[in-house]
């Protein structure tokens, strides 16, 4: 179902996935197949999007090793996950630990794989610098101290610094106020082209889903698998210029019909990945 380039590492790979509840009666998720390969110097930029309920968030839980699937396999970097490989997760709500500073969540991941305190910090530090909170980071994470926005950006920085390779994002953005959201969008941006990361996001807001990825996938709903692959055929580099061109516009408005006939049902099976 996914072509496999034998001169690429595969990063994130899921063969027959299937989910199941009431011992087997209720099937959610049946025969899916992802495979996300190593883009070197480049990274990739994977968003997903799909009817409420279709298990995204679920995809995203297999990868980082939170949830189990009923049958198939997760494997990251050829290796099935477990504690010594496993993924960072960015969430909708907020995940930061409110008893800690913003230095203690950012450097949480380097305390667990027993890195001494200086050189965690002196990391953490650095990371926290990029992702824009610097003088924040004596702070609490928690509201008040700090707005929605600087909250997940302590999220984003506690997982990059834990796993820079591969970052997982589940609505990180949603509960954000519009210019928030378009500065998160930026500051994501950056970081890809930076790090040269492989991202797997989900999302719900379409242009958001255009403007970040190279390739979004789209998946049908009961039981739920991938139908739609759509690369985006925009520059590496982008900034919110591109959202007035001609081509960004065609393509927001062919993913858009896209998830209109995914949810009709009318989706062309030839074009299913």
């Amino acid at each position: 179902m996914f072509n496999d380039n034998p001169d690429l590492n595969n990063i994130i790979e899921l063969r027959g996935i299937s989910q199941s509840y009431d011992g087997g009666k209720t099937q959610i998720i049946e025969n899916l197949d992802f495979l996300v390969e190593d883009k070197p110097a480049q990274g990739q930029f994977i968003v997903v999007l799909g009817m409420s309920g279709c298990g995204k968030s679920t995809l995203l839980r297999y990868i980082a090793g939170l949830q189990e699937p009923s049958a198939g396999k997760v494997l990251v970097n050829n290796q099935p996950v477990s504690n010594s490989n496993r993924v960072s997760m960015v969430f909708q709500q907020y995940s930061s630990l409110p008893w800690m500073t913003v230095l203690e969540n950012v450097a949480l991941g380097l305390q667990f794989k027993g890195m001494s305190k200086k050189e965690r910090n002196d990391r953490a530090m650095e990371m926290i610098q990029m992702v824009g909170l610097e003088g924040h980071h004596k702070k609490y994470a928690q509201y008040p101290s700090l707005s929605g926005g600087q909250l997940q950006r302590v999220a984003i920085a506690r997982s990059l610094l834990a796993n820079p390779e591969v970052l997982l994002m589940d609505e990180p953005f949603g509960a954000l106020d519009i210019n928030t959201r378009l500065q998160m969008q930026d500051l994501l941006l950056d970081i890809w082209t930076k790090f040269h990361s492989t991202i797997v996001f989900v999302t719900h807001d379409i242009q958001e889903a255009v403007y970040l990825a190279d390739d979004i996938y789209i998946m049908k709903y009961a039981p739920s698998r991938f139908v739609e692959h759509i690369y985006i055929d925009l520059p590496f580099e982008r900034s919110r210029l591109i959202k007035r061109e001609n081509r960004f516009v065609e393509l927001v408005h062919e993913v858009e019909d896209r998830m209109i006939e995914v949810a009709s049902g009318k989706y062309d099976p030839e074009r299913a990945v």
